[in-house]
């Protein structure tokens, strides 16, 4: 569970919590540290060498849904990803898709570099819609992806915020 679980989709608020991030500072290095919320000790940020990954809107538990509700609910969840996307688009200029290396990820996530180990940490697999290096601010570059955990997990929209660029990652046997 996250901070957003239970909350309808806006792009608005989206987009303005993921504006307000971007100033925040980034830990220059150290490990990921999770920070939840202190009332409901649901997960609100990661914090980490670089950068921040944190929840924009978390759907409704899956358990028990199949067919037609279960398409329902990843057709909603990609159309949010969708209207974000456009949004965010129209603030920074086109996106480019960094997609990510699940199975090796999956396999062996420290032998790839930060973000990419929290990612895999998380659960958050899906691949990444990045602007960057941002208008007005030339040392951020912004991801939103859309994910989920396994099979009964609501559906997911995180974003990343780092101070380096985001590229495919070179993982364990691939050397960039």
């Amino acid at each position: 569970m996250t901070t957003r679980s239970g909350a309808p989709f806006d792009t608005g608020r989206a987009v303005s919590a993921l504006r307000a991030r971007l100033t925040t500072p980034l830990p220059p290095a150290g490990p990921a540290a999770d920070e939840d919320d202190p009332a409901t000790g649901e997960w609100a940020l990661t914090r980490g060498d670089g950068f921040l990954l944190f929840p924009l809107w978390e759907g409704e538990p899956l358990t028990g849904v199949y067919g037609p509700a279960w398409n329902e609910a990843e057709t909603a969840a990609e159309a949010h990803l969708r209207a974000l996307t456009a949004e965010l688009d129209r603030h920074w200029g086109p996106h480019r898709t960094v997609p990510l290396p699940v199975p090796p990820l999956r396999a062996r996530p420290e032998g790839f570099p930060e973000p990419f180990r929290t990612l895999a940490a998380k659960d958050c697999y899906g691949d990444l819609t990045v602007w960057g290096p941002l208008p007005g601010a030339p040392e951020r570059w912004a991801a939103v992806s859309l994910n989920q955990s396994d099979g009964d997990a609501p559906l997911l929209l995180t974003a990343l915020i780092s101070a380096r660029p985001l590229t495919e990652p070179a993982g364990p046997d691939r050397r960039r």
